[in-house]
């Protein structure tokens, strides 16, 4: 048995197709089919039923893949222990982040992030947390940025900083005639909301606690906050829109920002990572670029009369 049979057995699992497998372990298919069935020999067991399409695990191949990718982890662990010895910071972080963050977020710490390491290369996806969680738990990214906690078995949560939702109002609108809103203000038919799958989504359901937001002939669910604050400025209405997606609207669009007067909606942004990522230093070293990136205030646990949720 070895390292290399292992990663073969991963990847097929991964792809459930020995010719894709093949192709991410940049082999020929009949080369990664003969060690697969070399270790099959050896153990004496059936790791796949190849009868199916897509290839699918046996019951012992799935317990014997999860076992893999763990002697496959800590295996790395060894050069990243020598790396970390050395003092060396280089090596590949996958990260993925949600796109109510990447936006507002990556410009922030990207640049200063390379300039610092030269030698890390940062593979950024853009993609919703149900997605970041399966990735990070089929190593197929190393971090998330996400909104948490997740109480995710399995995930670590490192938070890095707490961000205030604002209410985003067209011109015109009545409740712009308030300096403070309520939250029960946004039990109303005109909030444009995001698509299904997206957490802030949820976030705003949860705090409303309603789920009407549908026009009588017009129903609209963008998949970004920019959609959103554009349907806000052309036509009537209102959605929430997160502090750092504040920061770049000109001075009248700020006028349009109403904050709350009871209890002020929060959301707390982490790096999320499975218990056996090894490169420790580097998450670190990203945890402070960009914390140190963001506005101290938002930093601060204690940021306000905060309700935290999911």
């Amino acid at each position: 048995m070895t390292i290399q049979q292992l990663e073969y057995i991963i990847a097929v699992d991964k792809h459930r197709h020995f010719g894709h497998a093949a192709e991410s372990c940049f082999v020929t298919q009949p080369t990664l089919s003969a060690q697969v069935s070399k270790l099959e020999k050896e153990l004496e067991v059936i790791l796949f039923d190849r009868s199916k399409m897509p290839v699918i695990p046996t019951e012992i191949g799935t317990q014997i893949i999860e076992q893999a990718k763990r002697v496959v982890s800590e295996s790395k662990g060894i050069f990243e222990l020598v790396s970390q010895l050395k003092g060396d910071i280089s090596g590949v972080i996958k990260l993925g982040i949600i796109p109510t963050l990447a936006p507002y977020l990556l410009h922030r710490f990207i640049r200063s992030f390379l300039e610092k390491y030269p030698h890390v290369k940062l593979q950024v996806e853009e993609t919703i947390t149900e997605e970041i969680i399966r990735k990070l738990k089929n190593d197929e990214l190393d971090l998330g940025i996400v909104a948490t906690p997740l109480d995710e078995s399995g995930i670590v949560e490192k938070p890095m900083f707490y961000e205030k939702f604002f209410a985003y109002l067209s011109k015109g609108h009545p409740l712009l005639s308030k300096e403070k809103l309520l939250v029960k203000d946004l039990e109303t038919d005109d909030m444009w909301m995001l698509q299904q799958g997206h957490c802030f989504r949820d976030q705003v359901l949860n705090l409303c606690s309603q789920t009407k937001f549908e026009r009588m002939n017009f129903h609209y669910e963008s998949g970004s906050l920019e959609g959103l604050k554009n349907m806000v400025n052309q036509y009537t209405g209102i959605t929430l829109l997160p502090e750092l997606a504040t920061a770049s609207l000109n001075e009248e669009e700020k006028s349009r920002l109403r904050s709350f007067s009871d209890e002020t909606p929060v959301r707390e942004v982490s790096i999320v990572l499975t218990r056996s990522f090894l490169k420790k230093k580097l998450v670190e070293l990203l945890y402070h670029e960009i914390s140190a990136a963001i506005p101290q205030h938002m930093t601060s646990k204690a940021y306000g009369k905060v309700v935290r949720f999911k």
